[in-house]
């Protein structure tokens, strides 16, 4: 169902169809399950999941059978269906907990950041745009890169600098996808915090996707939704290698933004001058006279 059932619904149809019934949510949660890497982001999956089922306790447990874990088995520490609500409660309790240390911690190498007064600059988008992979392009890292969605689930923080030796942070985040459950954005809210410090957002969009106008909506709300529709945006078409150039041209037409293919660096230079730009509020001409400045990158994580 690509919706969020209701208890009694999930019920009626499980007993009716004696087949077992997977929502929406239920499913990207699986989903997230199965590529959360870090302690971090294992708590948070956890937290999304018996915030999600906790309602549903109350189901018949003739039903409940039928409510399983998902199609990609058992999430990590995930809670068996039949746990009462004064155990699932004791564990939801301890998981934020758990999670307000971690937040304490990421909030307190943030302002270490600050401290050091370099710019951010928080890469932004709907999932499998491409965001990993301009992180790489852009910092000649090695994150992980999957054709799936939801590859990344923590955030990644690289140091940047420009030719002219300004030194950045780039962060790679979480993609988004259209009507987000409300339990992973409060699962995920010490992740997605990450963006509030941030002084410009690379909002990178798959220019190939048909859907990408509804792609590019989705994110806008969802940063409404977190109060960071004020932030500094550049749109970012990506895979501009395999987009129709007039649609790729009606878009930034349209829209704004610029086009590039972050796999083979193609229209970097110019997404860099916009950036620096973004970022010091400055005004220059080109990166170089000849166009030949080699930008420095520098590939280290700043935990």
């Amino acid at each position: 169902f690509d919706r969020e059932l209701t208890p009694s619904q999930l019920r009626n149809i499980a007993t009716l169809t004696d087949l077992k019934v997977l929502d929406r949510t239920q499913l990207i949660l699986d989903i997230f399950a199965q590529h959360a890497k870090s302690r971090e982001g294992k708590l948070q999956v956890e937290l999304a999941q018996l915030r999600y089922r906790m309602p549903r306790l109350a189901i018949m447990p003739t039903a409940m059978s039928r409510l399983t874990g998902g199609i990609g088995g058992r999430g990590p520490g995930e809670t068996k269906l039949e746990m009462n609500r004064r155990r699932a409660q004791e564990r939801l309790t301890k998981l934020e907990r758990q999670l307000k240390k971690l937040s304490a911690n990421r909030a307190l190498r943030r302002r270490q950041r600050q401290k050091k007064g370099l710019p951010v600059c928080a890469i932004v988008g709907y999932t499998n745009a491409g965001k990993s992979t301009l992180l790489n392009s852009l910092t000649n890292s090695k994150v992980d890169v999957a054709d799936k969605l939801f590859a990344t689930l923590d955030p990644t923080s690289r140091r940047f600098r420009f030719p002219r030796e300004r030194e950045i942070i780039v962060t790679d985040t979480v993609g988004f996808i259209h009507n987000l459950p409300k339990t992973l954005i409060k699962a995920f809210k010490a992740t997605l915090e990450e963006l509030s410090d941030a002084d410009l957002l690379l909002h990178v969009l798959d220019a190939s996707d048909p859907q990408v106008d509804r792609h590019r909506g989705a994110v806008d709300r969802i940063l409404t939704d977190l109060s960071l529709d004020d932030k500094q945006v550049l749109l970012v078409w990506n895979k501009a290698d395999r987009t129709d150039p007039e649609i790729l041209r009606a878009l930034t037409d349209e829209h704004g933004g610029l086009a590039i293919c972050a796999i083979d660096r193609m229209g970097l230079d110019t997404l860099l001058e916009r950036m620096e730009r973004g970022l010091f509020r400055t005004s220059f001409g080109s990166l170089d006279p000849n166009g030949q400045e080699p930008v420095v990158a520098i590939d280290r994580s700043l935990g």
